[in-house]
């Protein structure tokens, strides 16, 4: 087979990163967890982290499946009384409310907020998030970056893997001159992210922030979706770009 004229994709050959936020670049699982704490100790739940954010994963994108125009925080607020029954207690409408107002507090991976200055100094950064504007600007605070465009479920009225939500960002980015071509998308969530921007032919990043130990708070697919790069952090992605 003749290799010759055959060209390795490169990160210069970008113009714009998209990235997921929440898994990505804000430490969801944790966020998440934490949230979750006032039912557990009041419950003397022995409930292990990692069994609650598969319960979550399971009943989050049901939800996100099912209502697809509803606010994240509602939908949140939604579905912890079902991951509560799960394992035998009851949560309040208190407990519910807080739950589904969490968002905004789930703090930011350590590697984040560097990493992305690093980045917006080659790239255009842009957000594609399951969340609602409220939730996510309470983020971007703690990701201290200059974010060029932010595309949210409330205004797509859809949650990604929606194929909906990565038409949305393509219409909207080549009215400014941004193709898909030249758009890198940069996620960890395999169900949310990368099954739907490979099928539409989008290049992709792969942020594998959990290294093998399990799905977590995202749902499991039955096929690793094809990835053009992988990198346990934001961090050493890039160093990456730079060493390039």
């Amino acid at each position: 087979m003749d290799l010759k004229g055959l060209r390795v994709m490169q990160f210069s050959d970008f113009e714009a990163l998209s990235f997921d936020c929440y898994g990505t670049l804000i430490d969801w699982e944790t966020g998440i967890w934490n949230a979750l704490q006032p039912i557990v100790v009041r419950s003397q739940l022995s409930v292990k982290r990692e069994e609650a954010l598969v319960a979550f994963a399971e009943l989050e994108s049901a939800a996100q499946a099912s209502r697809p125009t509803q606010f994240y925080p509602h939908l949140l607020t939604s579905i912890l009384p079902h991951i509560a029954e799960r394992f035998d207690v009851v949560a309040s409408e208190e407990d519910a409310a807080a739950f589904g107002a969490s968002v905004g507090l789930w703090p930011a991976f350590p590697d984040a907020a560097s990493a992305l200055r690093r980045l917006g100094e080659r790239y255009k950064l842009i957000i594609l998030s399951n969340v609602d504007v409220a939730s996510f600007c309470q983020s971007a605070k703690r990701l201290e970056a200059p974010f060029d465009y932010v595309f949210t479920a409330q205004e797509i009225r859809s949650y990604k893997p929606n194929p909906a939500n990565f038409d949305f960002m393509e219409s909207r980015l080549e009215e400014v001159g941004i193709t898909k071509t030249k758009t890198l998308h940069v996620a960890q969530s395999l169900f949310h992210d990368h099954q739907e921007a490979t099928r539409q032919g989008y290049a992709t990043c792969w942020i594998d922030r959990r290294q093998g130990s399990g799905w977590g708070a995202t749902k499991e697919i039955d096929n690793m979706p094809k990835t053009d790069w992988a990198f346990p952090s934001m961090s050493s992605f890039a160093d990456a770009v730079e060493n390039e």
